[in-house]
């Protein structure tokens, strides 16, 4: 009986540490609910939702590298100080720039015809890779992607929004 309550102790307090770090995971999406640039909510895209902040104090919430280049092309005169990224996989806030990014494959980007997602675990990724191809990359190169297809996102993005005007959606 006393082994019983303790494991059933042990069992409620890792519930509620999950818990607790699941809310505080999205604490950034609590603050920044919805993309600046193109109003996706970033709940729904947590998978791929990115978080700047800046030296001067600013955060900019985002739901994809695509808004993310935009962010930072507009604010040039502001320095990164820490970048991070939804993990395609288990949604959790990493740090962007350590992260293992896919470039392309199978499955539609965020804001883009060529998707970038991120993997905090290598493992991940390479996993990714065999299911859905593409090509492995670093943040600056996934970075350089995104500024490379920026024109034929945005022309995608602004087709996709007029035929949603169109048919009165």
């Amino acid at each position: 009986m006393k082994d019983r309550r303790k494991f059933t102790g042990i069992v409620s307090l890792i519930v509620v540490i999950l818990f607790t770090a699941a809310a505080f995971a999205q604490e950034d999406i609590q603050k920044c609910a919805s993309c600046k640039y193109c109003g996706m909510d970033r709940q729904k895209f947590s998978h791929s939702r990115m978080l700047v902040a800046y030296d001067d104090g600013t955060e900019v919430g985002t739901c994809s590298m695509h808004c993310l280049a935009v962010d930072l092309a507009l604010n040039i005169d502001k320095t990164p100080m820490k970048m991070q990224v939804g993990d395609a996989g288990t949604k959790a806030l990493i740090d962007a720039e350590k992260a293992f990014w896919v470039v392309g494959g199978d499955l539609m980007g965020v804001m883009t015809k060529r998707a970038k997602w991120a993997f905090e675990k290598q493992a991940d990724r390479d996993a990714f890779l065999k299911a859905h191809g593409g090509q492995p990359a670093t943040f600056e190169e996934a970075m350089k992607a995104s500024y490379e297809d920026m024109y034929a996102d945005t022309k995608m993005i602004r087709e996709k929004r007029k035929m949603k005007r169109m048919h009165g959606k």
